[in-house]
């Protein structure tokens, strides 16, 4: 797999559209990240995970996942090295990650729904 995978891949997604973050390609729902291709130059992909996420991926894969260094990696930004990965272990990765996004997404619009009811 390569960038061009990643991001057909990730906008095959329902509702996913490419933006920019500091000159990188990102993926997005509804204007909020799933996915980046931030490190493309170094031949990873990244995706936003929870931490458990990725240390489900990464003890299943190691080859493939990695956490992304320092504080990142640890809130669940995850490394994939593209040129390791099956296009159903990338588009698997995508998926999960838009999912968490969709979830993230709904519960935000959830919570802002009664605060306003409230106030």
């Amino acid at each position: 797999m390569n960038a061009d995978d990643f991001r057909r891949i990730a906008l095959s997604l329902e509702g996913a559209e490419e933006s920019s973050h500091m000159g990188a390609p990102d993926f997005r729902l509804q204007g909020k990240i799933f996915a980046t291709l931030a490190s493309q130059h170094q031949g990873y992909g990244n995706l936003k995970l929870t931490p458990e996420q990725q240390a489900d991926f990464v003890r299943e894969l190691p080859k493939v996942f990695l956490p992304i260094p320092g504080g990142w990696g640890r809130m669940g930004m995850t490394h994939i090295r593209l040129a390791e990965a099956s296009e159903d272990v990338l588009a698997g990765a995508l998926r999960t990650a838009w999912q968490l996004r969709m979830e993230r997404n709904a519960g935000t619009k959830a919570k802002k729904k009664r605060t306003l009811q409230r106030g």
